[in-house]
Protein backbone atom coordinates (compact mmCIF):
# COMPACT_ATOMS: atom_id res chain seq x y z
CA UNK A 1 0.00 0.00 0.00
CA UNK A 2 1.45 3.36 -0.94
CA UNK A 3 0.95 6.40 1.29
CA UNK A 4 2.03 9.99 1.25
CA UNK A 5 5.14 10.20 3.40
CA UNK A 6 4.84 12.92 6.10
CA UNK A 7 7.28 15.79 6.26
CA UNK A 8 10.43 15.47 8.40
CA UNK A 9 8.93 16.99 11.55
CA UNK A 10 5.79 14.87 11.36
CA UNK A 11 7.85 11.77 10.60
CA UNK A 12 9.97 12.35 13.73
CA UNK A 13 6.82 12.88 15.81
CA UNK A 14 5.28 9.64 14.59
CA UNK A 15 8.47 7.65 15.12
CA UNK A 16 8.80 9.01 18.65
CA UNK A 17 5.17 8.11 19.31
CA UNK A 18 5.79 4.59 18.01
CA UNK A 19 8.83 4.13 20.27
CA UNK A 20 6.93 5.33 23.34
CA UNK A 21 3.92 3.15 22.61
CA UNK A 22 5.94 0.01 21.82
CA UNK A 23 6.28 -1.03 25.47
CA UNK A 24 2.48 -0.81 25.90
CA UNK A 25 1.44 -2.48 22.66
CA UNK A 26 -0.37 -5.78 22.48
CA UNK A 27 0.95 -8.80 20.64
CA UNK A 28 -0.13 -10.73 17.59
CA UNK A 29 -0.16 -14.53 17.43
CA UNK A 30 -0.84 -16.18 14.06
CA UNK A 31 -2.10 -19.72 13.44
CA UNK A 32 -0.96 -21.05 10.07
CA UNK A 33 -1.13 -24.31 8.18
CA UNK A 34 -2.87 -26.18 5.35
CA UNK A 35 -6.60 -26.84 5.16
CA UNK A 36 -8.00 -29.07 7.92
CA UNK A 37 -4.80 -29.00 9.97
CA UNK A 38 -6.71 -28.03 13.12
CA UNK A 39 -5.49 -24.44 13.38
CA UNK A 40 -8.98 -22.95 13.83
CA UNK A 41 -9.80 -25.28 16.72
CA UNK A 42 -6.50 -24.44 18.41
CA UNK A 43 -6.95 -20.74 17.76
CA UNK A 44 -10.28 -20.84 19.62
CA UNK A 45 -8.76 -22.75 22.54
CA UNK A 46 -5.82 -20.35 22.69
CA UNK A 47 -8.17 -17.36 22.67
CA UNK A 48 -10.17 -18.82 25.57
CA UNK A 49 -6.96 -19.44 27.51
CA UNK A 50 -5.69 -15.90 26.91
CA UNK A 51 -8.98 -14.49 28.19
CA UNK A 52 -8.88 -16.76 31.24
CA UNK A 53 -5.53 -15.27 32.28
CA UNK A 54 -6.76 -11.70 31.93
CA UNK A 55 -5.97 -10.58 28.38
CA UNK A 56 -8.35 -8.70 26.11
CA UNK A 57 -8.41 -10.70 22.89
CA UNK A 58 -9.44 -9.84 19.33
CA UNK A 59 -9.78 -12.42 16.55
CA UNK A 60 -8.62 -11.75 12.99
CA UNK A 61 -9.78 -14.05 10.19
CA UNK A 62 -8.10 -14.13 6.81
CA UNK A 63 -9.98 -12.51 3.91
CA UNK A 64 -12.94 -11.45 6.02
CA UNK A 65 -12.86 -7.74 5.22
CA UNK A 66 -16.45 -6.48 4.84
CA UNK A 67 -15.14 -4.15 2.13
CA UNK A 68 -13.41 -6.73 -0.09
CA UNK A 69 -14.92 -10.12 0.81
CA UNK A 70 -18.13 -9.64 -1.24
CA UNK A 71 -16.01 -8.99 -4.33
CA UNK A 72 -13.87 -12.05 -3.71
CA UNK A 73 -16.91 -14.28 -3.15
CA UNK A 74 -18.60 -13.09 -6.34
CA UNK A 75 -15.46 -13.58 -8.42
CA UNK A 76 -14.91 -17.04 -6.91
CA UNK A 77 -18.44 -18.11 -7.78
CA UNK A 78 -17.86 -17.01 -11.36
CA UNK A 79 -14.45 -18.75 -11.50
CA UNK A 80 -13.09 -15.49 -12.86
CA UNK A 81 -10.06 -14.85 -10.65
CA UNK A 82 -6.55 -15.09 -12.03
CA UNK A 83 -3.77 -15.81 -9.49
CA UNK A 84 -2.68 -12.18 -9.75
CA UNK A 85 -6.19 -10.85 -9.14
CA UNK A 86 -6.71 -13.24 -6.23
CA UNK A 87 -3.47 -12.00 -4.68
CA UNK A 88 -4.25 -8.31 -5.14
CA UNK A 89 -7.78 -8.57 -3.76
CA UNK A 90 -6.50 -10.55 -0.77
CA UNK A 91 -3.82 -7.90 -0.22
CA UNK A 92 -6.49 -5.17 -0.26
CA UNK A 93 -8.57 -7.13 2.26
CA UNK A 94 -5.53 -7.64 4.46
CA UNK A 95 -4.63 -3.94 4.40
CA UNK A 96 -8.21 -2.92 5.23
CA UNK A 97 -8.35 -5.27 8.21
CA UNK A 98 -4.84 -4.37 9.35
CA UNK A 99 -5.77 -0.69 9.51
CA UNK A 100 -9.28 -1.05 10.93
CA UNK A 101 -9.02 -4.13 13.19
CA UNK A 102 -5.50 -5.35 13.90
CA UNK A 103 -3.45 -2.20 14.51
CA UNK A 104 -6.11 -0.39 16.59
CA UNK A 105 -6.36 -3.46 18.85
CA UNK A 106 -2.58 -3.85 19.20
CA UNK A 107 -2.17 -0.11 19.85
CA UNK A 108 -4.70 -0.46 22.69
CA UNK A 109 -2.65 -3.26 24.26
CA UNK A 110 -4.89 -6.17 23.25
CA UNK A 111 -3.90 -9.63 22.07
CA UNK A 112 -4.76 -10.33 18.43
CA UNK A 113 -5.19 -14.00 17.53
CA UNK A 114 -5.04 -14.49 13.76
CA UNK A 115 -6.69 -17.42 12.00
CA UNK A 116 -4.19 -17.29 9.09
CA UNK A 117 -2.07 -14.28 8.34
CA UNK A 118 0.39 -12.96 5.76
CA UNK A 119 2.10 -16.35 5.42
CA UNK A 120 -1.14 -17.75 4.01
CA UNK A 121 -0.72 -15.42 1.05
CA UNK A 122 2.96 -16.25 0.63
CA UNK A 123 2.32 -20.00 0.66
CA UNK A 124 -0.80 -20.12 -1.49
CA UNK A 125 0.10 -17.44 -4.00
CA UNK A 126 3.54 -18.89 -4.65
CA UNK A 127 1.91 -22.35 -4.91
CA UNK A 128 -0.22 -20.79 -7.64
CA UNK A 129 2.93 -19.90 -9.55
CA UNK A 130 3.40 -16.27 -8.56
CA UNK A 131 6.86 -14.91 -7.85
CA UNK A 132 7.52 -14.48 -4.11
CA UNK A 133 9.01 -11.01 -4.58
CA UNK A 134 5.94 -9.91 -6.57
CA UNK A 135 3.62 -11.19 -3.81
CA UNK A 136 5.62 -9.43 -1.08
CA UNK A 137 5.41 -6.17 -3.04
CA UNK A 138 1.62 -6.52 -3.23
CA UNK A 139 1.49 -6.51 0.58
CA UNK A 140 3.83 -3.58 1.23
CA UNK A 141 4.32 -2.15 3.80
CA UNK A 142 4.70 -5.56 5.45
CA UNK A 143 3.49 -6.33 8.95
CA UNK A 144 4.78 -9.37 10.84
CA UNK A 145 3.28 -11.16 13.87
CA UNK A 146 5.07 -11.71 17.17
CA UNK A 147 4.64 -15.49 17.09
CA UNK A 148 3.49 -18.00 14.48
CA UNK A 149 2.17 -21.47 15.26
CA UNK A 150 2.47 -23.70 12.20
CA UNK A 151 0.38 -26.88 12.07
CA UNK A 152 2.42 -29.43 10.13
CA UNK A 153 0.56 -32.15 8.24
CA UNK A 154 1.06 -34.17 5.07
CA UNK A 155 -0.97 -33.28 1.99
CA UNK A 156 -2.65 -36.69 2.00
CA UNK A 157 -3.89 -36.45 5.59
CA UNK A 158 -4.90 -32.80 5.19
CA UNK A 159 -6.87 -33.61 2.01
CA UNK A 160 -8.62 -36.56 3.69
CA UNK A 161 -9.64 -34.42 6.65
CA UNK A 162 -10.86 -31.59 4.44
CA UNK A 163 -12.97 -33.93 2.29
CA UNK A 164 -14.54 -35.45 5.39
CA UNK A 165 -15.84 -31.99 6.28
CA UNK A 166 -16.94 -30.75 2.85
CA UNK A 167 -16.10 -30.98 -0.82
CA UNK A 168 -13.24 -28.59 -1.64
CA UNK A 169 -14.23 -25.66 -3.84
CA UNK A 170 -12.71 -24.68 -7.16
CA UNK A 171 -10.07 -22.36 -5.70
CA UNK A 172 -9.53 -24.29 -2.45
CA UNK A 173 -8.66 -27.35 -4.53
CA UNK A 174 -6.37 -25.31 -6.78
CA UNK A 175 -8.24 -26.24 -9.95
CA UNK A 176 -7.59 -22.76 -11.28
CA UNK A 177 -3.90 -23.67 -11.65
CA UNK A 178 -3.60 -27.48 -11.65
CA UNK A 179 -5.83 -28.07 -14.70
CA UNK A 180 -7.03 -31.29 -13.04
CA UNK A 181 -10.74 -31.94 -13.53
CA UNK A 182 -11.07 -34.16 -10.45
CA UNK A 183 -11.31 -31.78 -7.45
CA UNK A 184 -10.05 -34.47 -5.04
CA UNK A 185 -6.88 -35.15 -7.04
CA UNK A 186 -6.39 -31.44 -7.65
CA UNK A 187 -6.83 -30.65 -3.96
CA UNK A 188 -4.20 -33.19 -2.88
CA UNK A 189 -1.70 -31.94 -5.45
CA UNK A 190 -2.32 -28.29 -4.64
CA UNK A 191 -2.03 -28.90 -0.89
CA UNK A 192 1.32 -30.54 -1.55
CA UNK A 193 2.52 -27.33 -3.21
CA UNK A 194 1.17 -25.17 -0.39
CA UNK A 195 2.78 -27.33 2.30
CA UNK A 196 6.11 -27.21 0.47
CA UNK A 197 5.97 -23.40 0.63
CA UNK A 198 4.91 -23.44 4.29
CA UNK A 199 7.86 -25.66 5.17
CA UNK A 200 10.25 -23.24 3.51
CA UNK A 201 8.65 -20.27 5.29
CA UNK A 202 8.82 -22.16 8.58
CA UNK A 203 12.60 -22.37 8.33
CA UNK A 204 13.03 -18.76 7.25
CA UNK A 205 10.70 -17.21 9.85
CA UNK A 206 11.25 -19.76 12.64
CA UNK A 207 7.65 -20.83 13.10
CA UNK A 208 6.66 -22.65 16.28
CA UNK A 209 5.84 -26.01 14.70
CA UNK A 210 2.96 -28.12 15.99
CA UNK A 211 2.52 -31.76 14.98
CA UNK A 212 -1.07 -31.62 13.73
CA UNK A 213 -1.42 -35.41 13.99
CA UNK A 214 -1.57 -35.15 17.78
CA UNK A 215 -4.81 -35.03 19.73
CA UNK A 216 -6.51 -31.69 20.30
CA UNK A 217 -5.48 -31.78 23.97
CA UNK A 218 -1.84 -32.60 23.20
CA UNK A 219 -1.64 -29.78 20.66
CA UNK A 220 -3.15 -27.24 23.02
CA UNK A 221 -0.80 -28.23 25.84
CA UNK A 222 2.18 -27.95 23.51
CA UNK A 223 1.03 -24.55 22.24
CA UNK A 224 0.75 -23.21 25.79
CA UNK A 225 4.26 -24.42 26.59
CA UNK A 226 5.77 -22.96 23.42
CA UNK A 227 3.95 -19.66 23.86
CA UNK A 228 5.29 -19.19 27.39
CA UNK A 229 8.82 -20.21 26.40
CA UNK A 230 9.02 -18.08 23.25
CA UNK A 231 9.45 -14.33 22.98
CA UNK A 232 7.65 -11.80 20.87
CA UNK A 233 9.42 -9.68 18.27
CA UNK A 234 11.83 -7.28 19.98
CA UNK A 235 10.08 -4.10 18.84
CA UNK A 236 7.89 -2.58 16.18
CA UNK A 237 10.72 -0.16 15.45
CA UNK A 238 12.75 -3.13 14.19
CA UNK A 239 10.10 -5.20 12.40
CA UNK A 240 7.02 -3.19 11.52
CA UNK A 241 7.98 0.48 11.36
CA UNK A 242 6.69 1.30 7.88
CA UNK A 243 3.33 -0.42 8.33
CA UNK A 244 2.67 1.25 11.68
CA UNK A 245 3.80 4.67 10.45
CA UNK A 246 1.53 4.32 7.41
CA UNK A 247 -1.38 3.60 9.74
CA UNK A 248 -0.49 6.40 12.16
CA UNK A 249 -0.23 8.88 9.29
CA UNK A 250 -3.88 8.21 8.39
CA UNK A 251 -5.05 9.20 11.86
CA UNK A 252 -6.04 12.80 12.44
CA UNK A 253 -2.79 13.90 14.04
CA UNK A 254 -3.68 14.39 17.69
CA UNK A 255 -0.55 15.04 19.78
CA UNK A 256 -0.44 11.57 21.37
CA UNK A 257 -1.66 9.61 18.38
CA UNK A 258 -5.34 9.57 19.29
CA UNK A 259 -7.96 9.82 16.60
CA UNK A 260 -9.97 13.03 16.44
CA UNK A 261 -12.82 11.39 18.33
CA UNK A 262 -10.46 10.11 21.05
CA UNK A 263 -8.86 13.56 21.38
CA UNK A 264 -12.26 15.26 21.79
CA UNK A 265 -13.29 12.72 24.43
CA UNK A 266 -10.00 13.28 26.28
CA UNK A 267 -10.48 17.08 26.26
CA UNK A 268 -14.05 16.68 27.48
CA UNK A 269 -12.92 14.56 30.43
CA UNK A 270 -10.22 17.08 31.32
CA UNK A 271 -12.71 19.96 31.25
CA UNK A 272 -15.06 18.30 33.71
Amino acid sequence: MSFQRPDAAEDRRLRDLLRRQDKNRGFLVAFEGPDASGKTTQRKLFKAWMRSVGHEVVTYKWNSSPLISPILKARKLAHSLSPEEYCLLSAAAFRHQLNTEILPALWAGKVVVADQFLYTALARDVARGLDLHWVLNAYLPLFWPDQVFYFALTAEIAAQRARADKKPGFYASGQDVTNIADPVKSHTQFLGRVIQEYEALSKIFQFLKVDARQSIYEQHREIRQMFMAAHRRPSWAEWNTEAVLAWLSTRTGAPNGETGKEERQKRSREER
